[in-house]
């Protein structure tokens, strides 16, 4: 197995985020070769702010392998970890992150922060980019675009005939 089946994986778990109305990110954490977890966003479905796809992830393989260290562990993350996520994979100790596109608002690996990579840190972690980038960042794009055209057509209905909300 390779980045590219791991990372399909991942996008699997995207696509049902998105189905759900989530911010489409999913999160595959591996093991000496093996799935140990998947994971989507939930932010909305359980109105937790910190209901991330990386956090999810991390959370399901400490209690799976029973131990909060996950040295030895690769994650795969459809879109670059944010900075709290970033944070969550130093403090686990995970090997390795593999990711498909940047996130240039909020990248907490590459794009705006260094965190995974820092040496300043007490861990750092091999950060691996690109990986399915194209329909990583696809799956985001036509979640947006879906996002706002419903939206316009929520705010169309809102106006009233009258044309007092224009």
């Amino acid at each position: 197995m390779d980045d590219r089946y791991y990372m399909q994986l991942a996008l699997d778990e995207a696509r049902k985020a998105a189905e759900l109305g989530e911010i489409p990110i999913g999160a595959v954490l591996v093991h000496d070769g093996e799935v140990v977890c998947r994971a989507h966003n939930m932010r909305e479905t359980w109105q937790s702010a910190t209901a991330h796809a990386e956090v999810i992830v991390i959370e399901e393989a400490c209690k799976k392998l029973a131990r909060w260290r996950l040295s030895g562990c690769t994650l795969y993350v459809t879109v670059e970890p944010c900075p709290m996520c970033s944070g969550a994979i130093v403090n686990s100790r995970i090997d390795r992150v593999v990711y498909g596109c940047p996130d240039v608002k909020a990248g907490g690996a590459e794009s705006i922060f260094n965190i995974i990579t820092n040496p300043n840190l007490n861990h750092c972690a091999e950060v691996v980019s690109g990986v399915c980038e194209e329909e990583c960042a696809g799956v985001m794009k036509e979640f947006f675009k879906r996002r706002r055209k419903e939206n316009k057509i929520k705010k169309q209905e809102q106006k009233c005939d009258c044309g007092c909300n224009e």
